[in-house]
Order: C-alpha cells, then structure tokens, then sequence
C-alpha cells in the first residue's frame, strides 16, 4: 500500500472557514458530546443496576446506548478539537481507521435498531409467545448478529478506501474521513470503485429502512418503544440515505446531513428514551434517588 502514495497525512478543510462560526460550532457540539455521553451513560447504568435489565428492549436499548458513544466517538472529539485549530490535520494510518470504524459502529447501530423493532412486534402481535421468541439466548444471538453484520459492512468499504492510490492533493472537504471524499481526492478513476460502495451501502440502508417500516406497519397496538425506534431511526436513515443513495460523487450538503446521523441522531435518540418512558425514568429514580423513589412508592 505504501508504493501507491505518496502522503502521510490530509488536510481537513472543516465545516467553516470562519472563526466565529467555529468558536459558536465549538461550543455547541462541546455541550452536545457532553450531553451525549451523560445520557447514553446514564441509560446504561440505570438498566444495568434495575430489573429492567432482563426485559429484551431494555437489553438492546444498553446495546444501543454503547454503540452511540462508540459510533459518536469515531468523529465528534476530533471535530470539536479542530474548531480550535487552523490546519487541521488527520494522519493517513489514523483516516483509514476512521473510515473503518464510522462504518463498524453504525452498521452495528443499524441492525441493532432492526433487532429492537423485531422485538417490539414480537411483543406486540405474537403476545403469547413473546417470552419463548426473545429469550435472553436469541437476544445475544441478535446482537452478535448486529456485530458481524456490523463488520461485515464495514471491511468492504475499509479495503476500497485502504486501496485508493493517493499521489496529491490531500486536502479532504469533509470535518471527518469517509469513502465518498476519499475518492474524490484518489488520483485515479474512482467512478467503477464508488458503485460496489453504493450498492453495498444502499442495499444496508435499503433492506434495514424495509424492515422497520414493515414492523412498524404490521403493529396494531400503540408502542412508546417502537415509536420511538421508528422515528429515531428516520432521523438516521434521511440523512444518510441522502448521502450513500446517490451516485458517488460530493455535495456542499455533505457536511450538513452529516452532522444528523453523526451527532444530532444519538443526542436525540438518547433523550427521547429516557424522556418519554415512563419505565426509564422510574429505573433512574430508583438508581439514582433511592432515597426519594422510597418515599414516592410509600405514599
């Protein structure tokens, strides 16, 4: 691979050239990772230290909760480091992990949503048999499942953007690296390399984005959950399927949808799960107010 280029690093043109646009995005998406990590955190010692944690939504919502940290960690501590900086520079070795791990942890995220909605129509339309279908064994199988599929997404893309010649220049408009902007700036024709990309990508997002709806169509009963799955999820699949649903080439708008399914989507699906659910917040009091949540159940 090293005979194919001839640079050790990239330059990563940001979201804004700026300063105070950067200032105001520093502080921003500072708060937003913070408010991240301290809800995804609290959701995942909540269930851990409650009974909730042997009901199965409960037990992918962990799963969820630790992947949206993992997933949100690929990209926004860099990002909000390079708001402070003026070149902002990302190692070769360092873009391809990145590259690899972006697609890891989100195709993971992607089939763990799936698994959720599956579990919430079991729960709902096959009522009798719930307990036999999502027992605790195909709950681990589901997310092993979601791991290796996860994997499975992500070696493709990872070999196409590791076998990409680059010869200069190597400056990447993009806050983050991905394959579409990395085949931008590859001095060679990478027009046949992006279509395995798409297909690839778009028959995951494609086949996932199926399946939800279908068991969102096929609930007959009102589900918190699966409501809340189905609405997190079209947070996450727009604005990636405006990216990888295309012909592979880069746009101004890249940047700006990114941002949804890199931030804003695991920031929001967090609050919502801890906000509109009743259980949640009942575990949390109990965890973490002891002392209160006995009071309230003697009176």
């Amino acid at each position: 691979m090293t005979s194919q280029r001839n640079i050790s690093e990239f330059i990563l043109l940001g979201l804004s050239y700026d300063q105070s646009i950067q200032i105001f995005c520093f502080v921003i998406f500072l708060l937003c990772y913070v408010a991240l990590l301290a809800g995804n955190l609290l959701i995942l010692i909540s269930i851990r230290c409650s009974p909730l944690f042997h009901q199965s939504m409960y037990y992918f919502l962990i799963h969820i909760s630790l992947i949206d940290i993992c997933y949100t960690s690929t990209v926004t501590p860099k990002l909000i480091g390079d708001l402070l900086v003026e070149r902002k520079i990302i190692s070769y070795d360092n873009c391809m992990l990145q590259v690899f791990t972006m697609h890891f942890f989100g195709g993971i995220e992607i089939f763990i949503l799936t698994a959720m909605a599956f579990d919430r129509y079991a729960a709902i339309c096959k009522p009798l048999h719930y307990v036999v279908i999502m027992n605790r064994t195909r709950c681990n199988l589901l997310v092993l499942a979601a791991w290796a599929g996860g994997a499975i997404h992500a070696f493709p893309l990872f070999s196409t953007a590791i076998g990409l010649p680059f010869c200069g220049p190597n400056e990447i408009d993009h806050y983050f690296c991905d394959i579409f902007p990395l085949l931008k700036v590859a001095c060679t024709d990478t027009y046949i390399t992006g279509v395995p990309v798409i297909a690839l990508s778009g028959m995951v997002i494609l086949v996932t984005f199926i399946v939800l709806s279908v068991s969102y169509g096929y609930t007959t009963q009102s589900s918190l959950y699966l409501l809340v799955s189905y609405h997190c999820g079209h947070l996450y699949f727009g604005p990636v399927a405006f990216i990888y649903l295309r012909p592979p080439i880069t746009l101004p708008e890249d940047k700006i949808f990114a941002l949804f399914y890199t931030i804003i989507a695991p920031l929001f699906s967090s609050l919502i799960y801890t906000q509109r659910n009743s259980e949640m917040k009942k575990a949390m009091r109990k965890v973490w107010c002891p002392s209160v949540f006995s009071k309230e159940a003697c009176n």
